[in-house]
């Protein structure tokens, strides 16, 4: 008989405070879970943003350092090269002949200029390429698109000799990852925004 009542007592399942005990650990281990998901989601999207921005930023100004090497004709210029107060000039644009052959009368125009963003979650401002092809004087077309989204700030610093020439184009870039998410994962916005610094002196000047 005691036999009996022992292996019924052992047959027993979970009691119900049991029962609730394991479901609430078991849903606060989901939510933990399923917070820390969500922020390496977040983590991951904004580092992967950010790396993009920064290599975009950074093929930008190393084709653009490359064209003002090879370019002529800058503006815009001062009126007066030798007032140090005009030279060197500061720019939201620079502007310069990318291409031209005489035999053929053919002339490349090339601008790049600060815009304001199209909307905000594109930055306050975008870089844009603007080019215009010319044929004998008579322009042919013109095409333009955006460079770079998200930029907080841009400034080119021209500095001429008589002439007037570029003797030096100083591009000075302040880029934000295109991440909305940005601000909530990093304490500090500041560390997220790239600068990009280049100087450069056209050749026709260098060679000169």
């Amino acid at each position: 008989m005691k036999s009996f009542r022992a292996a019924s007592r052992a047959r027993h399942g979970f009691s119900l405070i049991e029962m609730l005990v394991a479901l609430t650990i078991t849903a606060t281990l989901l939510t933990a879970s399923l917070a820390a998901l969500d922020a390496s989601f977040k983590a991951y999207k904004h580092t992967t943003d950010a790396v993009s921005t920064h290599v975009v930023s950074r093929i930008v100004m190393g084709r653009l350092t490359a064209m003002i090497r090879t370019g002529a004709e800058f503006g815009p210029f001062p009126l007066d090269v030798l007032d140090p107060g005009q030279n060197p000039l500061d720019s939201t644009f620079i502007e310069f002949t990318a291409l031209e052959d005489e035999e053929t009368g053919v002339r490349r125009v090339v601008r790049v200029e600060r815009r304001d963003a199209l909307s905000t979650d594109r930055g306050p401002f975008e870089l844009w390429y603007v080019q215009q092809d010319f044929e004998n004087d008579i322009l042919q077309q013109t095409s333009e698109s955006p460079l770079i989204t998200n930029l907080q700030s841009v400034n080119f610093r021209l500095e001429f000799e008589p002439g007037p020439r570029l003797a030096r184009a100083t591009i000075d870039m302040i880029v934000e990852p295109d991440d909305d998410q940005g601000g909530k994962i990093a304490t500090d916005l500041e560390s997220n925004k790239l600068r990009l610094v280049a100087s450069v002196v056209p050749r026709k000047f260098d060679e000169e």
